[in-house]
């Protein structure tokens, strides 16, 4: 049941920018606030995440709350940028408490990282954390200034286009720095 609410979080992060474009028409901000306030809060009760996971769940409960009060077209469109500094956080603080979250990753796949990798994973997280400070700046200057359409257009395609770009060329990149042709 955790991994389908975890699944359901996933999926309306991905869609919610076409859902707010497209959904405004049909649904008041208010039930967009129910339905993230529910995913998270049933994501809270069932699952076991740590102290960190604990407080993005109560931060964004509290967001979705703040939607269902104020009923705001232009709060709906904070969610992106919210996801964006939580990224930013757990990024950020990995790199300060450690291990870096590209390490924690890497070594789910190879436990016994050698030195090089390591040090190659710590400055990949500060690639990340730095995309992650830009995409959430730039969100939020879209929320403030632009028009819906530019919004959804960024926050719905661009940045995942741009996400993946990144991914490719880390790849390329690591591909390289491991002596892969």
């Amino acid at each position: 049941m955790t991994r389908l609410i975890g699944l359901g979080l996933l999926l309306v992060g991905l869609l919610y920018p076409f859902a707010v474009y497209f959904g405004m028409e049909y649904f008041a901000p208010w039930q967009f606030g129910l339905l993230l306030g529910s995913l998270w809060l049933a994501r809270t009760l069932l699952g076991k995440g740590g102290p960190g996971s604990r407080w993005m769940a109560v931060t964004a409960i509290a967001f979705s709350v703040l939607l269902a009060l104020f009923d705001s077209p232009l709060l709906l469109r904070w969610y992106p940028v919210l996801i964006s500094a939580f990224m930013l956080g757990l990024f950020t603080l990995s790199l300060k408490y450690g291990p870096p979250m590209v390490e924690r990753l890497a070594r789910l796949r190879e436990p016994q990282l050698p030195a090089n990798a390591v040090v190659y994973t710590r400055q990949v997280t500060v690639v990340w954390s730095v995309f992650f400070l830009c995409n959430g700046l730039l969100a939020a200057a879209l929320t403030l200034w632009a028009p819906l359409s530019w919004w959804m257009l960024y926050t719905g395609l661009i940045s995942y286009g741009l996400m993946g770009l990144l991914f490719a060329i880390e790849w390329l990149i690591r591909q390289r720095v491991r002596g892969r042709p």
